[in-house]
């Protein structure tokens, strides 16, 4: 009877601990890969981005216009020797180089949002950073392929299609760099 019993309390409690559903995917022998709505994931973000953009320009124009007169009479000149020069010239030299480069490396969990029909999983994640003073908000959103999950459960950011990663700041360094609304308006009049 005590085993009945046993049995009874027991055996729902790990009937329900098994969700045979949610781990048909999942082997005994391989690690950990989030595959489901809700499953964690870290995210490597390694970004960089390098552009160059270089132009010259060289114009030029002349023009020129001679006039010249002499006249004689007699002994004594009534006329003076006369000459006219009208010259005109126009040059133009411009050029332009314009060099950006910028990179981005951190490290930041995200939750599997959605999957889609094709296996396809729509990650999202943020992570805020506040040292200081300084605040760093750091989001990233996309769509990963499960190939592309290493075994331990992260993917690179160039991996994830579709990405949206922000990094966005604020503080004393944020309001010291951003040019006051004076300036600005002068800017976009100007």
């Amino acid at each position: 009877m005590k085993k009945l019993i046993y049995l009874i309390i027991i055996l729902p409690v790990v009937i329900s601990a098994q969700n045979f559903n949610y781990n048909a995917s999942r082997s005994i022998f391989s690690d950990y890969k989030a595959l489901h709505k809700g499953d964690a994931i870290t995210v490597i973000v390694v970004e960089s981005s390098k552009a160059s953009n270089q132009s010259n320009l060289e114009s030029g124009r002349d023009g020129s216009v001679g006039v010249s007169a002499s006249a004689a009479m007699g002994a004594t000149n009534y006329l003076p020797d006369s000459k006219g020069s009208l010259g005109t010239s126009n040059s133009f030299k411009g050029g332009g180089k314009i060099t950006s480069a910028g990179s981005f490396t951190t490290k930041l969990s995200a939750i599997v949002d959605s999957v889609y029909p094709n296996g396809l999983l729509h990650i999202k994640g943020t992570r805020k950073l506040e040292v200081n003073g300084e605040e760093q908000n750091v989001s990233i959103s996309g769509l990963v392929r499960p190939i592309d999950i290493s075994s331990a459960n992260s993917v690179y950011s160039y991996n994830i299609s579709e990405a949206e990663i922000v990094l966005d700041g604020s503080g004393m360094i944020d309001r010291e760099t951003t040019p006051s609304w004076l300036t600005r308006l002068f800017h976009w009049l100007f």
